[in-house]
């Protein structure tokens, strides 16, 4: 997948952030969910999108990239006001608070979140469950997962696992601690590109 899309297009520019995880993954689902994915590997890119994937990977490793060039500060503003869908290490690096161990994120999605809940990649699973999106159960892939303890007021829960939130959104932001860029079906991408567009549109 190219880091830049042609200019022209009338599909939403969706980033995806390129630095661990699979990221193609996430740039094939959103192309199929009808955006134009960009890898964004540098923070002067942000501009050039209008909404921003946080895939899988190792939240820490993420943020010890981040932090060089100025490029967390300016990912933090940016999934501040814009549409960002963070998956699994990108739910946790999207959460208010980070547990076992605890450890600096972005912390504009009002949750609680503790990392590698569920043990350790030999314990990854796939399950189906009923969600709020419509179509039937969706397959969830969980590697490593986090788990999270607790949601904000103005956090609407969209799908559980054993009573655990496990796909959230909050006003421009949705947040998955599965990985949906490793099923066959788009439904997650598709409302997270329906949710950008209609961010758009106010804007």
């Amino acid at each position: 997948m190219k880091e830049n899309q042609p200019a022209g297009s009338t599909r939403p520019r969706v980033g995806v952030l390129a630095i661990q995880g699979d990221y193609d993954a996430h740039a094939r689902a959103l192309h199929e969910a009808e955006a134009e994915p960009v890898l964004v590997r540098k923070p002067d890119q942000l501009a050039t999108i209008d909404g921003l994937v946080l895939p899988g990977g190792e939240s820490t490793t993420f943020l010890k990239f981040l932090e060089r060039d100025g490029f967390l500060d300016r990912l933090r503003e940016f999934v501040a006001h814009k549409p960002a869908f963070g998956t699994c290490a990108g739910c946790i690096l999207l959460a208010e608070e980070v547990l076992h161990p605890r450890q600096e994120s972005l912390g504009v999605l009002h949750v609680t979140v503790e990392r590698n809940a569920y043990g350790r990649q030999i314990d990854s699973t796939i399950e189906a469950a009923e969600t709020a999106l419509p179509g039937g159960p969706l397959e969830m892939v969980y590697i490593r997962a986090p788990r999270i303890v607790r949601t904000g007021s103005d956090v609407t829960v969209l799908a559980e696992r054993s009573g655990s939130p496990v796909l959230v959104e909050q006003h421009h932001l949705l947040a998955a601690t599965f990985h949906p860029e490793l099923s066959a079906d788009r439904r997650v991408h598709r409302y997270f590109v329906a949710k950008l567009l209609r961010h758009l549109k106010r804007a």
